[in-house]
């Protein structure tokens, strides 16, 4: 029979991840999460292109460092 404890806890993992995903873009720019240095922004006449490449690096070591301390 399927045991659905460990899928529970994936569940919630992965729940979890998301609401901290979804406060850091709702609360960052308060924090300057967004707009750090190395961020990519370009505009040209009406065309504006922003890519948060050093904010991407910083959410993914955040959430490498949130999941190696869940899973021991």
């Amino acid at each position: 029979m399927f045991d659905s404890s460990p899928f529970g806890k994936v569940l919630i993992t992965i729940g979890i991840i998301f609401i901290i995903i979804g406060a850091l873009f709702y609360f960052g720019e308060r924090f300057g999460i967004g707009r750090l240095p190395g961020d990519i922004y370009l505009k040209k006449g009406n065309v504006v292109f922003y890519f948060p490449f050093v904010t991407c690096i910083l959410i993914s070591i955040i959430l490498s460092l949130v999941l190696f301390f869940i899973r021991k």
